[in-house]
């Protein structure tokens, strides 16, 4: 390979900019993340984000519809709303090209964009986002996995407005100690709660299925921290896993997912990877 091959930038278009997607890229437009180059973003409103690329972004970026996102890029990042990823990631794929994907409970009612990327040479990646220990996950995978469970603690205020909870009129907004929410698989707990449990969706992909990874997810007012407790046992390990997440001004996203988004896609061009 050329020098000028290895050293060519490949262009990073970003679907959606609310705290994720500006994040990425002001750290695209800062140049620290080598190897790549923000080239282009898609929004519900490019009016209304005009303003902050101005005065946040140093070069110049192609606002582009959805559908067209991925003419303008190498790598798209789907930082959306859940109900739009088939919009973004069919015409990635259909051009044999990566997107990386956060809204990965959608991801379980889309199994064709499986199909598309298996066919067209294209690649879906799931970062480990909010989440632990998925490099353990799929490697016991690799063998026998008896059971996955896990068990999820989030501030009210994460919680509220979940799809779960409007069907059932559910009101949390004066619990004063833990409620469970919910019992079941990683299925309903991703389409329960869209914007809460992607991590739900991620382990079951990694593991052993959406119907057979159980999920719980309760309400809890005495924490302030987003916290996943993950419990797998297998043929090759069992372990135990906790994370407890920072929010950030988003009470649904932890800060984390930005800097596992970061570091996945660090690792693309990194002269050293680590992890499976």
């Amino acid at each position: 390979m050329s020098s000028s091959a290895s050293t060519q930038l490949r262009r990073v278009g970003i679907c959606g900019l609310g705290t994720i997607g500006k994040a990425l890229a002001r750290t695209l437009d800062d140049g620290r993340l080598p190897g790549l180059t923000l080239a282009a973003a898609s929004v519900r409103d490019p009016a209304n984000v005009q303003d902050w690329m101005n005065g946040n972004l140093r070069s110049p970026i192609t606002l582009a519809p959805l559908h067209e996102l991925a003419r303008h890029c190498d790598i798209v990042v789907e930082c959306a709303p859940a109900a739009i990823l088939a919009e973004v990631a069919e015409p990635t794929l259909q051009q044999g090209k990566r997107i990386v994907v956060l809204s990965v409970g959608a991801l379980l009612e889309l199994p064709h964009l499986i199909d598309l990327a298996r066919h067209t040479g294209g690649q879906i990646i799931i970062p480990t986002g909010a989440l632990l220990g998925l490099d353990a996950v799929t490697a016991a995978a690799e063998g026998h996995i008896h059971s996955v469970r896990m068990v999820t603690h989030k501030p009210v205020s994460g919680l509220v407005g979940a799809p779960f909870l409007a069907e059932r009129d559910i009101d949390i907004s004066s619990l004063r100690e833990p409620q469970l929410l919910y019992q079941g698989n990683a299925r309903g707990a991703a389409r329960g709660f869209p914007a809460n449990v992607n991590v739900a969706a991620a382990l079951a992909l990694a593991g052993i299925g959406a119907e057979r990874t159980q999920v719980e997810i309760w309400a809890n007012p005495t924490v302030t921290r987003n916290t996943h407790t993950i419990e797998v046992d297998s043929d090759s390990a069992s372990f135990t896993m906790t994370i407890r997440n920072i929010p950030t001004d988003n009470p649904k996203t932890g800060r984390i997912t930005v800097q596992s988004l970061t570091a996945a896609l660090r690792k693309m061009h990194a002269p050293l990877r680590v992890g499976t």
